[in-house]
């Protein structure tokens, strides 16, 4: 991830109005998953996106001690003093375990709930474009029939015309337009 990735999500802010932080928390959601799923689930670790730069990286509570048993859980005092300076035995310590072949999962994890994040604020959008017109009259052209049902395309949206819904003897026509 980069400062591309950054640009990109700014973008998305302003042409669909979606937050940026909001789809930033959920790369990283995705990011702390993959991590789990291809790393282990052992550790405590934590995913971080740098807000301006979009560099991701990856953060392990490890457990200070003399003699490490577990490279995984633990880390040497003397590792841990060049981190923290005042570093103790027994103290718990973030330390970067952002892997090598983490980026290609990184943009991978990223690019699916994007998207996932798009739609689903593509189809709230549109929900609520749509949910204050019931009941009010709107133009479509028919598009296809479904059954007794008319598929009606109104711009950014199909709406189903059920047979109960139809006046009794009017023909529909495909790509006529329609007021319902």
């Amino acid at each position: 991830m980069n400062a591309e990735l950054m640009h990109a999500l700014e973008q998305l802010e302003k042409e669909k109005g979606i937050e940026k932080e909001l789809l930033i928390n959920a790369i990283e959601a995705a990011l702390m998953s993959a991590y789990k799923k291809n790393f282990g689930p052992a550790q405590n670790a934590r995913i971080y996106i740098d807000r301006d730069t979009g560099a991701v990286k990856v953060f392990a509570l490890k457990k200070v001690t003399t003699e490490p048993e577990n490279d995984i859980l633990d880390i040497s005092l003397e590792a841990a003093k060049k981190i923290k300076v005042t570093a103790e035995e027994n103290d718990m310590i973030e330390v970067e375990v952002t892997p090598r072949k983490f980026g290609r999962i990184a943009a991978q994890a990223a690019k699916q709930v994007v998207v996932q994040r798009i739609k689903e604020a593509e189809r709230g959008i549109i929900f609520e474009e749509f949910y204050n017109k019931e009941d009010d009259i709107v133009s479509g052209l028919v598009q296809r029939f479904d059954r007794r049902n008319v598929i009606i395309d109104l711009g950014k949206v199909e709406a189903i015309l059920a047979s109960s819904e139809q006046t009794v003897g009017e023909t529909y026509n495909i790509i006529q337009v329609h007021i319902l």
